[in-house]
């Protein structure tokens, strides 16, 4: 696209390319400061997450649950019971409702609520002056990108001529498969297979290394006994070597230990990540550096390496998690208008995975720790030794922390247990404010709470839990 020098011209303070949770949180952070701001969207208003991310994902997670509790129910003495799907795409239907209703409230209705902000439709391109839009020339005196991200495909021989499924279209599909594939361990792999089984479909769960590469190897061997527990197919360690259609559906080609497997199913679903959406931006003309994956490299003031030009969320391929997104947002319109004082800080960032049972981490691992320099000590606390989960029959779980052996401050944590996420922040507020693991068991905590499990997981350090009585300590 080239600039029409009849085109009209218009001055903003501020442009913002990208309509989702980053765009959003930066414009309406700039027209709090005052600014005049162009949010630029491109197709559906909202972006990734409340489209295609987390509400749709995690209503139907939600609606698999339902459907285990009910099964579940036999583990309290005197107790049946029983759940199926009567209708899939009445359940697809209530989650585009959903989907919609947010859509709507969240974003397209706020617009009106901020005078100082144009919402300006089409494909937008940097220039060198500013952002050209559909042939309009805006002219900013500083940018923000917040373009986010798309399913990334892996090179996988054949992919190409497979219909396989994303994270989006598989939560469209008007129809329950009877089998499926599901290729990719990561955090988006896990969630999904488990809600698919759970449904109704038979799945088996593939990836190159272990699942939850990035958790504690003691929380990811015991998820993957928990999947496989619920009847999901899982093989790790693989190489894959191709994937074909059938007459009733896919085959993929995969090498374990040596020996090539096929593996059939009716649809193939592929969860191996996300990739910046960084093409057709004019990043390169514009002399914005991208680094390895794809995303926009920017310092710690969310600035690229173009003058005045700065980027956020997802686009940057890191942190790829929504709340992240509007963060760096926020502080790259503060900057951007304020002087770049303010630093962008992850150190406290808490991250879940929304399987059951539920993790959730916030800091370092033991592995990233002793890599940073620290000695370390650990505590692992299972969730049988946590009260909640006896009285809830159901203690599938641990806790894990890690802290420095030296100073007996907290590095980082891990929780698996049912409902774990509701448990992570107050980890997270302990490692922001530099908390010892000794302070963390000395607190008082409500009894009969997972979060409880926090404080047993801390007096670990230095005494065995299992020899106290309830609420000792």
């Amino acid at each position: 696209m080239t600039d029409d020098c009849c085109a009209p011209k218009r001055n903003y303070d501020l442009a913002v390319i990208g309509a989702g949770s980053a765009g959003f949180s930066g414009a309406i952070t700039a027209a709090e400061l005052g600014a005049n701001v162009a949010l630029i969207g491109h197709g559906t208003i909202g972006g990734t997450c409340v489209n295609v991310g987390c509400v749709p994902s995690k209503t139907m997670i939600r609606a698999a649950e339902a459907l285990h509790g009910a099964r579940a129910a036999q583990r309290f003495p005197g107790l049946a019971g029983e759940a199926n799907v009567v209708d899939w795409a009445g359940l697809i239907a209530a989650k585009d409702d959903l989907v919609t209703t947010l859509r709507q409230k969240k974003y397209a209705d706020l617009l009106p609520e901020y005078n100082g902000v144009a919402y300006l439709e089409g494909k937008a391109r940097l220039n060198g002056q500013g952002v050209i839009v559909d042939g309009s020339t805006i002219l900013a005196g500083r940018i923000i990108v917040a373009t986010g991200s798309s399913p990334a495909v892996p090179d996988i021989p054949g992919i190409a001529e497979v219909p396989y499924l994303t994270s989006t279209t598989a939560l469209e599909l008007q129809t329950l498969p009877r089998s499926l594939l599901v290729i990719g361990g990561g955090y988006i792999g896990c969630e999904l297979a488990q809600m698919f089984a759970r449904t109704g479909s038979a799945v088996t769960l593939l990836t190159r290394r272990r699942l939850l590469p990035e958790a504690e190897p003691e929380v990811s061997a015991a998820l993957t006994g928990y999947l496989q527990d619920e009847g999901i197919g899982i093989k790790t360690g693989l190489g894959y070597r191709g994937i074909a259609r059938t007459g009733d559906g896919i085959e993929l080609s995969v090498v374990i230990d040596g020996e090539e497997q096929v593996i059939g199913a009716e649809q193939v679903l592929v969860t191996t990540g996300r990739s910046p959406n960084t093409n057709d931006l004019g990043l390169a003309e514009a002399g914005i550096t991208l680094s390895g994956n794809g995303g926009i490299v920017v310092d710690d003031r969310m600035r690229t390496s173009k003058s005045g030009v700065y980027a956020a969320g997802d686009v940057t391929g890191r942190d790829q998690f929504v709340y992240m997104a509007a963060y760096g947002a926020k502080l790259a319109a503060q900057n951007a208008l304020n002087g770049d004082a303010l630093i962008y800080d992850s150190t406290a960032m808490p991250w879940v995975t929304f399987t059951d049972p539920q993790v959730a981490g916030v800091g370092l691992t033991e592995q990233a720790a002793q890599a940073a320099g620290f000695e370390t000590k650990t505590s692992i606390v299972p969730l049988d030794q946590v009260p909640r989960a006896l009285a809830a029959r159901d203690t599938r779980g641990l806790i894990k922390l890690v802290a420095d052996q030296k100073t007996d401050r907290l590095l980082g944590g891990q929780i698996l247990a049912p409902e774990g996420a509701d448990s992570i922040q107050t980890l997270v507020l302990a490692l922001k404010h530099g908390m010892t693991a000794r302070a963390l068991g000395e607190t008082i905590f409500p009894y009969l709470t997972t979060v409880e499990g926090l404080k047993l997981a801390a007096q670990s350090f230095g005494r065995d839990v299992a020899k106290l009585s309830c609420c000792a300590g």
